[in-house]
């Protein structure tokens, strides 16, 4: 009887701790599926440890959960990688993507961070088409219509496209090597630009983001004091767009491009 009685405290204190700590527990394994990235095939327990910060006992717990619901599988090595519950999640986001939710809020925010309207661009043939606009603040502004095409080989969220789309040359290759341009009165007297490349999995090109104004406000030395802003506001487009919630710094870009 003392024994039945013990195990019924026990259970509901396990209960307990469970209940208060559900919340944490989550946040846990989604951290532990977030570990994983498109270049991880597979990860060892000590790494996932590592990347996530967890004890490796609590990860082999959480792992071990996550895999009798198949969103991860370990290997016969002991290391783990994602499961098709994963994938499955994965297809569905895809499937469900609206591109205007995921983009607008962060030409919003670059736009409040720069007080510049702030554009996505993506490309069609030989054109480049506005696809996402968030109007800035000033009065006096740089205005585009959205769903208009432009050229792709005037201003800078063209470039930028045809830099990241391969395209040859010793401008182009400067492009790829800064990660952003600037252009000053190149497609419209008077109208300047800086831009960054968003990409989605696999390094893919989606596209360009960029802010734009007029000369007299965004000179070069503007432009290059808010380049960094428009590329870290890139990058956390690129992991939106991918469905990623690692932090911006986490990006790291091939060294070597290859279109």
């Amino acid at each position: 009887m003392f024994r039945a009685m013990n195990q019924n405290s026990d259970e509901f204190a396990a209960s307990s701790a469970e209940s208060g700590s559900g919340v944490t527990a989550v946040t846990r394994a989604l951290r532990v599926l977030e570990a994983f990235g498109v270049n991880d095939p597979q990860l060892s327990l000590a790494e996932l440890s590592r990347r996530t910060g967890i004890h490796k006992t609590t990860v082999l717990r959480l792992a071990r959960t996550l895999a009798a619901d198949n969103y991860l599988v370990q290997k016969e090595d002991g290391n783990w990688r994602l499961g098709r519950a994963a994938g499955w999640l994965g297809a569905c986001y895809q499937a469900t993507f609206n591109v205007q939710e995921v983009v607008e809020p962060v030409l919003r925010e670059l736009t409040i961070a720069t007080g510049e309207s702030a554009s996505f661009y993506v490309r069609e043939g030989q054109q480049r088409t506005c696809l996402v606009r968030v109007e800035g603040p000033q009065a006096i502004r740089h205005h585009v219509r959205i769903g208009a095409a432009l050229p792709l080989d005037s201003g800078s969220p063209g470039r930028v496209i045809l830099a990241f789309s391969g395209e040859s040359g010793e401008l182009y290759e400067s492009i790829r090597r800064r990660g952003f341009h600037l252009s000053l009165g190149e497609r419209e007297p008077e109208v300047s630009s800086v831009s960054a490349p968003v990409f989605g999995l696999h390094w893919r090109l989606l596209g360009s983001m960029c802010i734009s104004g007029p000369t007299a406000r965004l000179d070069e030395a503007r432009l290059l004091d808010l380049a960094q802003t428009v590329v870290d506001a890139a990058n956390r487009l690129s992991y939106a767009m991918a469905g990623s919630q690692r932090p911006p710094m986490a990006v790291e870009k091939p060294s070597t491009w290859h279109p």
